[in-house]
């Protein structure tokens, strides 16, 4: 609730919003009928309407619409994977959310995958991508017509915690940071890497980055952890995006 009152007050210049609360009793994969007329009390058709947030152990993602759009979006469902321990628990895996705008489908991934630096921990990240892609499944609609695939629908988006990792050292790292040096950066990146040797996300199209890493920032700071001698006593990782 928290997270979506801030997201509807910065899309919507802090006008104040009616966030649309699903059951939270009910069950994956069940088709989740939009409420009719959410947007009548909205004076601004450009204003921005939640049409759904799930949330599984640290993971969680809002979709929102403009209201002009909102009655134009129908078939919304969930589908979750868990790839924790014993390959079910939900530290880890992911959220999808298909919705068709018009005619369009699209799916939204949120994940969370394995975590670590060693080889093996990398190669596990492939797995979870691989397990999320394989398992996430979606109602075939009354006409069996929908896509219940991730890969079949028209528009996909990946997000979330990929946990991959950049492969320099911290002191290495941080310098680059500071230079804004992205390019060497990147040439170091789990991600990139295995995109390139095609042992994960085959097909699929990264934007580009031309930001710091984005992991791990002390609270309320643009320090990263580890970067100063109050916080050494932590565990220090070299950040990664």
């Amino acid at each position: 609730m928290k997270w979506n009152s801030l997201i509807g007050e910065t899309l919507n210049n802090k006008r104040s919003m009616k966030v649309v609360e699903e059951n939270k009793k009910t069950e994956h994969q069940k088709i989740y009928p939009l409420k009719e007329r959410v947007c009548e009390e909205v004076e601004n058709v450009d204003d921005f309407q939640c049409i759904i947030s799930r949330q599984m152990g640290g993971m969680f993602i809002t979709i929102w619409a403009r209201c002009d759009l909102y009655q134009s979006i129908k078939h919304l469902n969930v589908s979750s994977v868990g790839c924790g321990v014993m390959g079910c628990l939900a530290n880890k895996g992911s959220i999808s959310v298909r919705f068709f705008l018009h005619e369009t489908s699209f799916c939204f991934i949120c994940s969370h995958l394995a975590s670590g630096w060693k080889e093996e921990d990398k190669r596990q990240r492939n797995v979870n991508a691989a397990d999320i892609l394989s398992q996430t499944s979606f109602p075939a609609g009354p006409l069996h017509d929908m896509p219940q695939k991730i890969i079949d629908h028209d528009r996909v988006v990946w997000l979330g915690d990929l946990n991959y990792r950049i492969d320099m050292p911290y002191s290495a790292t941080q310098l680059l940071i500071k230079r804004k040096e992205w390019k060497t950066l990147l040439k170091h990146d789990q991600l990139k890497m295995e995109l390139k040797e095609g042992h994960v996300f085959q097909g699929w199209h990264e934007g580009d980055v031309e930001f710091p890493p984005t992991y791990k920032y002390l609270p309320n700071s643009d320090d990263y952890i580890g970067c100063d001698e109050q916080h050494m006593s932590k565990k220090r990782r070299s950040p990664a995006w």
